[in-house]
C-alpha cells in the first residue's frame, strides 16, 4: 500500500495527516486506564464524533489487532493514521499516541533514579506495590471471566497448566505460542482441511511475512543470555518482546521479570514493580513502562533504545496486515490461535501476581492495602488514582513510623 491507504476506509470522510496527528496526541495525553480504555476513546474519536470510519471496519481491524503481537490500543492508533493519511500517518499517528507517555515516563525515571532510594522513596513505593499486584489481579479475573464465558473448560485447564509451567521455570515464549497452537488444533481438527487451511495458511505467513517472528530464535539467543548491559542487547531484548508479546500489556510483566530480572538481573523485583506502577501512572500505552526499565538500565541513550525496540514491530505488521483484515478474521484457525493465546496470557499473569505478590505484601499495613485496592477495582475506579493513593497512604505511614 501507498499513501492511498486511506481508500480502503469505509466511512463517508477521511481525514489529513494533521487531524491525524491531533488525535493521537490528544489521546496519548488523555488516555488513561488501559487499552480497553484507550480504543473505547479511539472509537469515540474516530467512529462517533468525526466519522473517520464504521463501526464495522472499526470492529474488523480490532479483531485483527487482536491476532498481532504488540500493544494492541497502539495499533489501532496506528490503523487508524494508515487509513487516514497513508505512511505518514501511520507513523506519525503511532508516534505521537507514544510520545506523551514515553516522555514523562522518562522524566520519573529520572526522579526515581534521583530520589528512590530516600526514606520517602521508600515509603512511596511501600504503598504503590500492593495496588499494582491487586491491578493486575482484578485484570486477570475480568479477561479470565470474558475468555471463559461461552466454553470454560479448556481455557481454563489452558490457563492453569501455563501457570504451574511459568511457575517451574518454561520460556513465557513457548508457552503462549505453545497453547495458541494447542487450542486451534483442538478447536478445527473436526473441521474440513480444505476450509481452514487458507486460515492456517494466514495464521503462519502473515508473521513471518512482516518479519516480527521471523527473528525470533535468533532474538532469543541474543537477549537472554546471562550477560552484562549492552546497548545492542538491550534494543534487541524489547524488540524481541514488541514482536512476539500476546495479550493483555500485563503479560509484559512476565517477559520483563524473566528478561531483566531473572536472565540477566539488570533489575530487581522492586525495582520492576515499581516501573509498573509508573506506568499505571501515565497515560497512553502500558509498553511505555520500557522506557522506565531501559532508562534503569542504560541511561538516556537506553530509555530511548527500549522504547523503539519495543514499539517498532506494531509499526511494521500494521503496515504489512492491514490489507488482510478480512481474512484475517474470518479465519477459524487465527480465531482459535487467539483463544489460546489469550487463556496463557491469563495464566502468566496470575503466575506473576502470585510471585510478586511475595515481594509486595509483606505485612498488614501492605495486605489491608491490596485489599482495598482490590475493593475499589470493582467500582470501576481508575487504576491511576488508586496507584496515587496508595502512593500517598505508603507516605502517610512512614511520617508515622508505622
Amino acid at each position: 500500500m501507498n499513501d492511498d491507504a486511506a481508500a480502503n476506509v469505509t466511512g463517508p470522510q477521511r481525514a489529513g495527516l494533521q487531524a491525524v496527528a491531533l488525535v493521537a496526541f490528544k489521546l496519548g495525553c488523555t488516555a488513561f486506564g488501559g487499552p480497553a480504555a484507550h480504543i473505547a476513546m479511539l472509537r469515540e474519536e474516530t467512529v462517533v464524533r468525526r466519522r473517520w470510519t464504521s463501526e464495522e471496519h472499526f470492529l474488523d481491524l480490532l479483531g485483527a489487532t487482536n491476532l498481532l503481537p504488540g500493544p494492541n490500543s497502539t495499533e489501532m492508533v496506528i490503523h487508524t493514521g494508515y487509513e487516514q493519511a497513508g505512511w505518514r500517518g501511520l507513523i506519525v499517528g503511532g508516534g505521537l499516541f507514544v510520545l506523551p507517555a514515553a516522555v514523562l515516563t522518562l522524566v520519573l525515571a529520572w526522579l526515581y533514579a534521583r530520589y528512590g532510594a530516600t526514606p520517602e522513596g521508600t515509603w512511596l513505593r511501600r504503598g504503590v506495590e500492593p495496588v499494582v499486584v491487586a491491578v493486575v489481579l482484578q485484570a486477570v479475573w475480568g479477561l479470565g471471566r470474558r475468555a471463559m464465558q461461552d466454553a470454560p473448560i479448556l481455557p481454563a485447564a489452558v490457563a492453569l497448566g501455563v501457570l504451574l509451567l511459568y511457575l517451574i521455570g518454561l520460556n513465557e515464549l513457548a508457552l503462549l505460542f505453545g497453547a495458541g497452537g494447542l487450542v486451534a488444533l483442538a478447536k478445527n481438527l473436526a473441521r474440513p482441511w480444505r476450509g481452514a487451511a487458507p486460515g492456517a495458511a494466514a495464521l503462519v505467513v502473515v508473521p513471518w511475512k512482516t518479519g516480527g517472528l521471523a527473528a525470533i530464535p535468533s532474538l532469543l539467543a541474543l537477549a537472554s543470555t546471562p550477560e552484562p548491559y549492552g546497548a545492542a542487547r538491550l534494543f534487541l531484548l524489547f524488540l524481541k518482546i514488541g514482536a512476539t508479546l500476546y495479550g493483555s500489556g500485563y503479560v509484559l510483566l512476565a517477559f520483563l521479570r524473566n528478561d531483566v530480572v531473572e536472565r540477566t538481573g539488570w533489575l530487581t523485583e522492586r525495582q520492576l514493580l515499581d516501573a509498573v506502577a509508573v506506568g499505571q501512572l501515565t497515560p497512553g500505552p502500558v509498553f511505555t513502562t520500557a522506557t522506565f526499565v531501559g532508562y534503569l538500565v542504560g541511561g538516556f541513550s537506553g530509555a530511548l533504545l527500549a522504547t523503539l525496540g519495543i514499539f517498532l514491530p506494531a509499526f511494521v505488521l500494521v503496515a504489512a496486515t492491514n490489507p488482510l483484515v478480512p481474512r484475517l478474521r474470518r479465519s477459524p484457525w487465527t480465531a482459535g490461535f487467539l483463544d489460546g493465546v489469550n487463556a496463557a496470557a491469563i495464566g502468566l499473569m496470575a503466575a506473576v501476581a502470585w510471585t510478586l505478590g511475595h515481594s509486595a505484601i509483606v505485612d498488614i499495613p501492605t495486605a489491608l492495602l491490596a485489599g482495598g485496592a482490590l475493593l475499589l477495582l470493582q467500582t470501576k475506579v481508575n487504576s491511576a488514582w488508586l496507584v496515587l493513593g496508595g502512593a500517598l497512604v505508603g507516605f502517610a505511614l512512614g511520617i508515622v513510623g508505622w
